[in-house]
């Protein structure tokens, strides 16, 4: 078998290259915030797989959690980030992100962001919070529906005009390009990536690399996430030698639509912030059961408890009845779900919503500390991609988007004091790079169906590494996927769904892998083998990192 440092056959001196002083991978909220942020002297390329408003922020409906409320307190919104995260949270990191939250709530609308506002006798209008899972408080402000979109098209309006900034699109990251120095010290020194408006692999050369390419939800067959999600950064990220943390963490949000022609659409847990209530096949309310918080008990326990009823009664899916609110206030504060949800003949205001759990988040990611450093030295991360311990075992509700402010705002700051050390792209030596090796077997064109391969992988993880595993079902997983890795190890990879499919069957080797190391129930880890959680032995985070 052949070293799989990199994925392609290259030498960077046959490659057209560019110079910048910052690229940052991925066109979420993490990514242009964290552009906008870094001082404008320097230049900056934003790469984005898609197009530029394609990723997970833009679909993020809720809100984002900060405690405005004058009964609520940082203190407060990190009690409940604790209690969600099942013991796992890095205090310190969370910490900085319920302290850091209100300014940089403040920088948004400065930005130009609306969030939705109610009429005040003192100050004429302040931002309007509502209540999430798990949350104390009611802390969460939102646009509607449709925060995440909000946000990110006001941001992206900003950046598109920063003269200093060049966007990318269709522009998929293949690899990270290091350097070993002392002690086996890893740098990063630029990307690989190929252009998909030339159809031509490239090299971008930077001291300073941030990836903020979202998670890997697509690993499931059942996902809210959007097509581009394959975990590329993390699987990039790992065959360069950083640390992978928490992988076993995968987060099922307990209300995605169950339609047959819809089985992704998130219907918002604003929605049971609001009141609704979650009933069985028969109509039954059956949250008070499994949680004193009910219907707003954290994710996995409703995520597990709406699992169990279906299995309890052989169902597909539960309901969502927000019956009780009238139309027109249902259409205004929700317009784009009871939109949604009409067009599949779903009336909100009188009909229930049929719901299951399906894929939403990865707590796990590439290891960082407060500051976005990981273990290779100018490679930062930030968003989803990250894990520096904020959501632990589970994500709090509305965690995400602040999580790639907050974060975003802490990597703009210290970009400045790397490329004050290292100095401008433009000022050192490029490194010539080859993943030949004298003994190399070259990789060779398999001819199979890719898109079957994938659709397989996905039936694997939902089945066997879901909302509920056991030892004999991730066993199985695991044999079978590492059939595929076996198949792919000599492949030729000459086309994007290649290198998809790549990054797909190490990352779920390593969530199965990690799943059967950790012998407890915690979060959104549950195991029927081993359904207690035990603090004595497994209080602690699993890392992975490359042996070379």
């Amino acid at each position: 078998m052949l070293n799989d440092r990199y994925l392609l056959d290259f030498s960077t001196d046959n490659m057209q290259e560019e110079y910048f002083d910052v690229i940052i991978i991925g066109s979420g909220i993490a990514g242009v915030y964290t552009a906008l942020e870094i001082d404008s002297n320097h230049s900056i390329a934003i790469l984005t797989k898609d197009t530029l408003n394609i990723s997970n922020s833009v679909l993020a409906q809720g809100g984002i959690a900060v405690s405005l409320g004058k009964e609520d307190s940082p203190d407060s919104h990190l009690q409940d980030t604790l209690y969600a995260g099942a013991g796992l949270c890095n205090k310190e990191s969370v910490r900085v992100l319920v302290n850091d939250a209100a300014d940089n709530i403040t920088r948004v609308v400065d930005y130009g962001v609306k969030f939705d506002r109610k009429q005040n006798t003192h100050n004429g209008k302040e931002l309007s919070l509502t209540r999430e899972g798990a949350h104390s408080q009611n802390r969460i402000i939102h646009a509607g529906d449709s925060t995440g979109k909000e946000v990110l098209d006001k941001l992206i309006v900003q950046v598109c005009d920063r003269k200093n900034v060049n966007i990318k699109e269709r522009t998929w990251v293949i690899d990270l390009l290091t350097e070993e120095g002392e002690k086996g010290k890893i740098t990063s020194k630029g990307i690989i990536i190929y252009d998909g408006i030339t159809h031509e692999y490239k090299v971008y050369y930077s001291n300073v690399i941030i990836c903020a390419s979202g998670g890997y939800g697509h690993l499931y067959r059942d996902t809210t996430n959007p097509s581009v999600s394959t975990g590329d950064g993390a699987a990039m990220a790992y065959r360069a030698g950083a640390c992978l943390m928490d992988m076993e963490f995968i987060q099922f949000h307990p209300t995605v639509l169950y339609h047959k022609e819809n089985r992704n659409f998130l219907i918002s847990e604003a929605v049971r912030g609001e009141g609704a209530k979650l009933l069985n096949d028969k109509g039954e309310y059956f949250m008070d059961k499994y949680h004193p918080m009910k219907d707003l008990a954290p994710r996995d326990v409703v995520s597990r408890a709406i699992f169990k009823e279906m299995q309890i009664n052989n169902a597909r899916h539960v309901y969502l009845d927000i019956t009780f609110k009238d139309r027109e206030w249902l259409e205004k504060r929700f317009p784009m779900i009871f939109r949604t949800c009409l067009n599949y003949g779903i009336d909100m205001s009188k009909d229930y919503i049929p719901v299951a759990p399906a894929q939403h988040y990865c707590m796990g990611g590439i290891k960082a500390d407060i500051l976005g450093k990981t273990t290779i030295r100018g490679f930062y991360v930030c968003g989803e991609s990250a894990c520096n311990g904020i959501h632990g075992a589970n994500r709090l509700a509305s965690n995400s988007l602040l999580e790639g402010l907050v974060f975003g705002k802490q990597i703009s700051i210290e970009v400045s004091n790397i490329i004050a050390e290292t100095g401008r792209s433009e000022k050192y030596t490029k490194p010539s790079v080859k993943s030949e090796e004298p003994d190399r077997i070259y990789r060779s064109h398999m001819s199979f169906n890719r898109a079957k391969v994938k659709e397989e992988i996905r039936i694997i993880m939902t089945e066997n590494v879901g909302i509920i595993r056991s030892r004999k079902k991730l066993t199985e997983a695991g044999k079978r996927i590492a059939k595929y890795k076996k198949l792919l190890a000599n492949m030729l990879n000459d086309s994007i769904e290649d290198i998809e499919l790549q990054n797909m069957v190490l990352l779920a080797g390593i969530i199965i892998e990690t799943a059967l190391e950790r012998e407890e129930s915690r979060g959104a880890h549950y195991r029927t083998d081993f359904p207690e959680t035990d603090d004595e032995e497994w209080k602690r985070n699993i890392i992975k990192r490359k042996e070379f």
